[in-house]
């Protein structure tokens, strides 16, 4: 039985008469953490969006679990499992943390379940503990980007995407939010991928990496040979 959780086939995607994404080919296997980096206007957000229903594509085939899914709406992706969340965070900023949460788990009705989920959230993010009936538009920025990946966790994903969740963050909290990614991946054994124009931050992070350039695939590996190599370490790096 394959393990691959995500596969990427040909993925065009056009807007008006604009083509933004070329014929990206990529994968995610189950437990991998899989970087996409490159500039701004590299067509990285498109391929999430293509990914997960939000936007339409011109030509290629997404298979999630071994399923064609291209064409499904991205709320039918979500109750399977893929859960994405996006650059800005997209917490509920006039709910508080604990109604946040529970928004995460609307369509399970295990009470139980979800009471040891929350927990599990706030194992990974104690400051959610702490702020648990605090309104999630009054919290920090690394707070609420915190908060947007416990609502995400309790979806139970089997595959987590990540659009830009460095942005606008202080470099503490990035660095302590991309910790806890790992661990999460580490130890729930869910799938990641993550788009991260931080190019340093996201090779230090991911197994496998994959490098845009005007909508096209022109580097992929293990994330260390990427970081090794000379090209992107002088566009990307900056040493």
């Amino acid at each position: 039985m394959s393990n691959t959780v995500l596969k990427v086939a040909g993925l065009k995607v056009a807007y008006g008469g604009i083509q933004a994404v070329k014929g990206v080919d990529l994968e995610v296997n189950q437990g991998e953490l899989i970087a996409l980096i490159g500039a701004n206007g590299a067509g990285k957000t498109t391929t999430l969006k293509a990914v997960t229903g939000i936007q339409p594509i011109a030509a290629g085939d997404i298979k999630f679990l071994g399923v064609s899914i291209a064409g499904q709406g991205a709320w039918n992706l979500v109750k399977q499992g893929l859960v994405m969340v996006p650059e800005g965070r997209g917490t509920f900023v006039r709910l508080t943390v604990e109604e946040n949460l529970q928004l995460g788990a609307i369509t399970r009705g295990n009470k139980v379940e979800i009471a040891t989920d929350v927990e599990r959230v706030f194992g990974y993010f104690p400051r959610l503990r702490e702020r648990y009936r605090q309104q999630a538009g009054t919290l920090s920025g690394g707070e609420q980007q915190m908060l947007a990946i416990g609502r995400a966790m309790m979806l139970r994903p089997k595959l987590l995407l990540l659009d830009e969740p460095s942005f606008g963050l202080a470099p503490l909290i990035v660095q302590e939010v991309f910790s806890i990614l790992k661990q999460m991946n580490q130890r729930e054994k869910v799938s990641i991928f993550l788009v991260e124009q931080n190019a340093a931050l996201a090779l230090d992070l991911a197994d496998q990496a994959y490098l845009l350039e005007t909508g096209r695939v022109v580097m992929a590996g293990a994330a260390r040979e990427l970081r090794e190599d000379e090209n992107i370490r002088r566009a990307y790096l900056g040493y």
